[in-house]
């Protein structure tokens, strides 16, 4: 009874100073600053895969052969990104990522998004009843895109499934990551660009003993 009683006592005392030694913290990071707390589709995915891809989209051949023959700057649109991967990821971070590349590049002339169209149409329908005739803008002056930047995610995950592996450095989780774009010419329907991005993250999860 008493070496029962020995023992929970010492059980009671390991949960305390485990509760005591509990703590938490907040640190403020830059915002390009790159924080892996999972394999998961994180930001910093998001902001480098859009920025890597699309200089490697501008760097190609489509871009100086429409400007040669139209002479002018092609106009680009972003459609659907579909996820598949296992994760829940915010397509709209990844396409917002994708704008802010395309505009700031200043080789493309970047159309706004169909939900942004909408928007602007009917202001521009409120404008020719409420606004004066010298300010409000003309219906039917939009500039159409030439091209459509679609694209999906997938991803791939595994777990380590070697006993030995596992008990010497702890559970591995390996995830892998493929975004791919294409470009995608309006009135043809041909594909001018296509390209991919991997990301390949591991995580090892450590064994504690006692």
């Amino acid at each position: 009874m008493k070496k029962q009683m020995g023992f929970g006592i010492l059980f009671l005392c390991v949960l305390a100073l485990q509760s005591g030694c509990a703590s938490s913290s907040v640190a403020r990071l830059e915002i390009d600053e790159t924080v892996d707390l999972s394999t998961k589709w994180n930001d910093t995915d998001s902001r480098e895969t859009a920025k890597v891809m699309i200089q490697e989209a501008l760097s190609r051949p489509w871009i100086d052969n429409f400007i040669k023959k139209k002479f002018k700057e092609p106009t680009v649109i972003i459609g659907t990104v579909l996820n598949k991967s296992h994760d829940h990821i915010p397509t709209e971070t990844f396409t917002k990522d994708l704008e802010r590349e395309l505009t700031n590049s200043g080789r493309v002339v970047f159309v706004a998004s169909k939900s942004e169209r909408e928007e602007m149409r009917e202001e521009r329908v409120d404008q020719q009843t409420n606004a004066s005739a010298e300010t409000s803008k003309k219906i039917g002056q939009e500039m159409a895109a030439d091209y459509m930047l679609k694209g999906v995610i997938n991803s791939f995950e595994e777990e380590a499934k070697n006993k030995t592996a596992i008990s010497q450095t702890g559970k591995e989780t390996y995830k892998y990551f493929q975004v791919t774009l294409e470009l995608i010419d309006m009135e043809k329907n041909t594909k001018v660009w296509f390209g991919d991005k991997k990301i390949k993250k591991l995580m090892t999860r450590k064994r504690y003993g006692f």
